[in-house]
Parts: C-alpha cells; sequence; structure tokens
C-alpha cells in the first residue's frame, strides 16, 4: 500500500471517531397524559416514571409556547427537578407541557402533560347498583396528597364531612338523599404557603337494591380433599360477593401459581348461581388424577370489588380400603377364632385356673361332703344293674375321690348300719354341696303303669330324691349334677318325677361314655364336665391331679 492511500485512511478513521463522540442520540418519547383541572387551586406534577430526587439539572420544563419553565419561587409555573408546580391556575395556563430528562449515562427521555384549566370540572359520574356506595378521590389528587404529605378532607355540596380523611368514601346504605357532588380536598404546603388540590365526582342513586358484603370464600373449607389417582375429580372454588352484584366478582383456579387454564388436562368453568346472591363458581376437572396433581398446591381465588381471597387446597391420595377390608376380616375371624376357642376350651381354662386363685375368693362352706349321689335301684335289667354297680363302686370314687380329691356320700357305701335311714338322709344331704343324680335307662317299652310308678319311688326308696329336689329347687342350697348312664330308653325322661324333668330341661345331662377309649382318665371329656360342676375346692384336703 502506498503512502497516500495509508495517510487517507487514517484520515477517515479519525474523523469517524470525532463524529461519533460528538453526536447527540435521539431522545424517546413517553404518552401524553392529560390533567382537567379547576381554576383558582394549585397542582402538583410529575409523571410515574421520573423520581422526586431527580436533580435540576437533569430536567428542563418547556410550557406550550415552548418557552423553558425556571425554578424562580415567584412564578405561579415553576419546577423542581422532575416535579412541576401550578400554584394558581388561570385558564390562559391551559396547553401542553413538556420536560427533557438527561441522564449522566446519555439517555434521554420525553414526558409530556397536556393540562385543561376549567371553571369547574366533575369527574365521571357514579351510577352504582350497589347499596353501599364507593366515592373515590381522583388519582391526581391522591397522588398530590401523598407526594406533599397534605391533609385529605371531604365535603358534599360544599358541606364539610367530618371525620372523613380517605381516598375512599363509603356511602352506606345510600339513599337519594345522598345523591350530590362529592369533592375531596388535598391541602398541602409550598413555601410556607397553603394551597388546594381538588376533584368532584357526581353520586346517583338507582332503585335496585344492590349490597355489597365482606367477599367470603364457601368452598373449599378444607385445606385437603381425598382424591384416587387414575380417576377424575372435579374441585370447586365457590365465592359470595353480595346480593345483586354485576361485575367485579369473579371465581378462579390456580395450580402452583399459574392459571389453570393454561395447563393442559385441566378444564375451568365458571358460573353464576341463579339468585339475587351474587355467588360465582369455578369448577376445575382433572381428567385423570396423577402423581403430579398430588404434589400440586390449587388455590381458590374469590375477586370483589375491593379485594381478592384465596383458599389453598392440595389432593390426599384416599387410602385403599383393601388393607382396611383385610384388617377387619383378620379381626372379625380372630373375634370368631376366640370365640369359637373359649365356647369349646371354656372348661378346660376353667379349671387350669382354678389353683391359681386366691382362697379368699371361694365362698366359705363348712359342708362335710362334696356331692350326696342318688340313683336308681329297682326296674333294671343285669346289664344295666351291673353297669350301674361298676360306676358307683369303682368308677365314680376312684376319679373323684381317689384323683381329685372329692369327698362323696353313696348310700349304702357310707351309711351305718342300724342308723335312722330318715334322719341319716336329711343330716347328709345338709352336709353335701352339690346333688349328684345317676339317670339309668326306664323298664322300656313293655314297662306298665305299676312298673312306672315303682321307678319313680326307686331313687333309694323316694325320700332320698324328694329331699334333695327340695334343698336344690326349693331352698335352693345345693347345685345339681346330672349323668346318664346308657341310653335314655324309649320312653325318654318322661318316667322320672316332675321336679327332676324340670332340672333336665334347665341343663342337659353329662352322658356317660361307657366302652369309649380313656372314658375312666381323670383327664377325659366327661370327667372335666363333672369336674367343672363340681366345687372348687374338695371338702378335704386332697392335693387334687394336675392334669386337665
Amino acid at each position: 500500500m502506498d503512502t497516500s492511500r495509508l495517510l487517507l485512511l487514517v484520515y477517515m478513521v479519525v474523523t469517524t471517531s470525532e463524529c461519533s463522540e460528538t453526536a447527540e442520540p435521539g431522545c424517546f418519547q413517553l404518552d401524553t397524559k392529560t390533567r382537567k383541572l379547576n381554576e383558582g387551586e394549585a397542582f402538583h406534577f410529575m409523571h410515574d416514571k421520573l423520581n422526586i430526587n431527580v436533580p435540576d439539572e437533569e430536567i428542563t420544563w418547556f410550557n406550550n409556547n415552548q418557552t423553558e419553565i425556571t425554578a424562580d419561587e415567584n412564578e405561579t409555573v415553576h419546577c423542581h427537578g422532575g416535579s412541576l408546580f401550578f400554584l394558581n391556575l388561570l385558564p390562559e395556563d391551559s396547553g401542553l407541557y413538556s420536560t427533557r430528562h438527561n441522564t449522566s449515562s446519555g439517555k434521554c427521555t420525553n414526558y409530556t402533560i397536556r393540562v385543561y384549566v376549567l371553571k369547574k370540572f366533575v369527574f365521571e359520574p357514579i351510577i352504582s347498583s350497589d347499596i353501599t356506595k364507593k366515592v373515590t378521590c381522583p388519582r391526581h389528587v391522591n397522588r398530590t396528597c401523598s407526594t406533599l404529605r397534605g391533609e385529605l378532607t371531604w365535603n358534599k355540596d360544599n358541606k364539610t364531612l367530618h371525620g372523613q380523611n380517605e381516598y375512599i368514601l363509603w356511602v352506606e346504605n345510600a339513599k337519594k338523599k345522598d345523591e350530590g357532588i362529592y369533592t375531596c380536598v388535598c391541602t398541602w404546603t409550598h413555601n410556607g404557603k397553603k394551597y388546594n388540590t381538588s376533584g368532584h365526582r357526581n353520586l346517583t342513586v338507582n332503585g335496585v337494591k344492590v349490597s355489597y358484603r365482606k367477599l367470603q370464600i364457601i368452598s373449599p373449607t378444607n385445606e385437603e380433599q381425598l382424591a384416587d389417582e387414575g380417576v377424575g375429580i372435579k374441585l370447586y372454588c365457590k365465592v359470595y360477593c353480595g346480593i345483586n352484584m354485576k361485575r367485579d366478582c369473579n371465581a378462579s383456579w390456580e395450580a402452583n401459581g399459574v392459571s389453570v387454564d393454561r395447563i393442559e388436562g385441566y378444564s375451568q368453568v365458571v358460573k353464576k348461581e341463579p339468585s339475587n346472591n351474587t355467588i360465582f363458581t369455578a369448577v376445575l376437572t382433572i381428567e385423570k388424577v396423577s402423581a403430579k396433581d398430588f404434589a400440586a398446591e390449587f388455590k381458590c381465588q374469590g375477586i370483589g370489588s375491593f379485594e381478592t381471597l384465596y383458599a389453598n387446597l392440595i389432593l390426599k391420595r384416599r387410602e385403599s380400603i383393601i388393607p382396611l377390608v383385610t384388617g377387619g376380616v383378620c379381626v372379625l375371624s380372630l373375634c370368631v377364632f376366640a370365640a369359637v376357642l373359649i365356647k369349646c376350651f371354656a372348661i378346660d381354662l376353667a379349671l387350669f385356673f382354678r389353683p391359681f386363685l386366691p382362697k379368699s375368693s371361694y365362698k366359705k362352706d363348712s359342708r362335710v361332703y362334696d356331692a350326696y349321689v342318688v340313683y336308681q335301684t329297682q326296674s333294671m335289667d343285669k346289664v344295666t344293674e351291673d353297669s350301674l354297680s361298676q360306676f358307683i363302686t369303682n368308677t365314680l370314687p376312684s376319679v373323684l375321690e381317689e384323683k381329685c380329691g372329692y369327698r362323696l356320700f353313696i348310700h349304702g357305701r357310707d351309711s351305718i348300719p342300724g342308723e335312722d335311714r330318715l334322719e341319716l338322709v336329711e343330716d347328709r344331704m345338709q352336709q353335701s354341696r352339690r346333688l349328684m343324680v345317676l339317670l339309668t335307662p326306664g323298664s322300656g317299652p313293655e314297662s306298665t303303669e305299676e312298673t312306672l310308678t315303682s321307678t319313680r319311688d326307686s331313687l333309694i326308696g323316694g325320700f332320698d330324691w324328694q329331699v334333695g329336689l327340695h334343698h336344690a329347687l326349693l331352698q335352693r342350697e345345693m347345685s345339681v349334677i346330672l349323668i346318664q348312664l346308657g341310653a335314655t330308653g324309649p320312653q325318654g325322661y318322661s318316667h322320672l318325677p316332675a321336679g327332676l324333668q324340670h332340672l333336665i330341661q334347665k341343663s342337659a345331662p353329662i352322658r356317660w361314655p361307657e366302652g369309649s377309649r380313656g372314658a375312666a382318665a381323670s383327664n377325659s371329656r366327661f370327667w372335666k364336665r363333672v369336674r367343672y360342676l363340681m366345687p372348687a375346692r374338695p371338702a378335704r384336703t386332697h392335693p387334687p391331679s394336675a392334669i386337665l
């Protein structure tokens, strides 16, 4: 490259660099604000994007004639940084005002405001069907009071409303007499002088009964709802706003902070109940509940005229009914098994625990004999007589007396020769704790009336039975143990006395299993039942057998 071309290239680079350093970037233009103000009042304006503490050197204000506005406090229209002050508004102050904000970083922004100064401007009228009317102070008055820490008051038709100092004025149970022009006035101080900024609202009351109530979420009432995985479910968000509220009331669902309308698998329908009570219900339908739904946090959102409420809801897996049913069946089976076990082995359990019970739990009894044995002595065939004799003389004493320690009174064996029989029976009965009756087969099908009559009198001559029945049934001094030896015969128990038949109906006799294996063993089923009916403690001290 030759020298001339190199010098030309250096010149072009230097020139371009200088131009780029001195060029002023274009300003960004924001939307124009519009304010309608009352003549004779003051006004303070500062754009939403500006800060009250912006340095004066960064801000330049221009009036409607594009003349720069100064910071001179003696001027009715002057500026301080980002603030523009109108201290005594006149109709000729109407026009377009602008400001240029040049930051230290080189950015430039233009803000504009169009001002209309009117004799008396009334903001849009308040036409509401609510019973309680809401009158709001215009935004420019609110902003002026908030920024300059002014004092807010209300008046109606130029009459002061005492005690009303909020930006929102509530007119309870509004009637026709409450109609009129409501004015909120902000009184603020600037350079030691007080100024007013006001806004007027016209309230109209119609005849429709509308009542705003405090927002209430009717449903959901619980924070948890049971659901089955893989099954669809509907969630209801029900919101109550008041009476005849046609607007400013709604209900909706969110899931994890996102509207359910934007989530796949969810669908939401919002409906209003057809009644005077304004109730909106948002119905969320989940096509198929999955694991992500159990981990999500659902939020019912109630939107009212002046407030928004939320109610949280989570889905919880419904416990399977199978473990519950299985547990119930197991418990029921266990109870049935225990009942059957107790029924089958109640006697065994009672006999097992008898030795461990304290002696004080037994009723004190000074009787000598544990049982008085009564048996039939006549109208028996040879086989029955031998069987009875074997049972009385051998089997019964060997088990109850020798192995179990009981004392029995058996007539014939224990009676004293020559002793008065009537006196003996009465005395031994009184000294016995049980009456043991041994029943044997009757005389058979061919029995005659005389034979049956003889059988009724054959229980030790009949007197033993009469005394025993008297003690057992009338005086209730002793219990009866009925033992059946052999078959009952075709006549059953009809040949026995009426008192004995009554006892048999109350408690069936214990059948002696003669000839069966182990029948004579003290731990057989037969002897367990007999021992269960015998006194818990023998009349004489004898170590009982440990075998149940």
